[in-house]
């Protein structure tokens, strides 16, 4: 599909925190709106894990429903939002660097109408998203 149909990409951030922190910070949903800004509000329907669905409110926009569709403790987790025929499928994956590093990916793909200019609209953020995300793992890390 090279209509517009299609669009992917990958943001990445490295930390001094480690894996098990930042899974931590992802387990917590309701407390993603106090690092992320493009959550005005979330709820979870149920726990962590695959099949559970959750509802999120950005800011001065309408609430979307979205489901966990893979859970991997301290590896990886993917949410998917379909919103009519667009499919967004974001994977936040933690990698181990070595003892001291642990990088942190979101990789957003997006795919149905007009995804090649609603891919980068969803993602615009993930650079200070991750940004934030990583000022709290470390936080919390140099708190032990």
């Amino acid at each position: 599909m090279d209509d517009g149909q299609f669009w992917r990409n990958e943001y990445a951030i490295e930390t001094s925190a480690t894996v098990e922190t930042v899974w931590r910070i992802f387990c917590d949903v309701p407390a993603w709106k106090d690092w992320n800004a493009g959550i005005e509000q979330i709820d979870i329907d149920g726990p962590f894990a695959a099949g559970t669905w959750f509802t999120m409110k950005p800011p001065g926009e309408e609430a979307l429903r979205s489901q966990l569709i893979e859970v991997r403790e301290n590896a990886c987790f993917v949410d998917e939002t379909r919103v009519g025929d667009l499919v967004i499928k974001v994977a936040h994956r933690i990698e181990p660097l070595g003892s001291a590093h642990t990088r942190i990916v979101y990789a957003v793909d997006a795919s149905g109408p007009q995804a090649a200019e609603i891919g980068p609209a969803v993602a615009s953020d993930f650079p200070e998203v991750l940004a934030s995300l990583a000022r709290l793992a470390e936080a919390q890390a140099d708190k032990k």
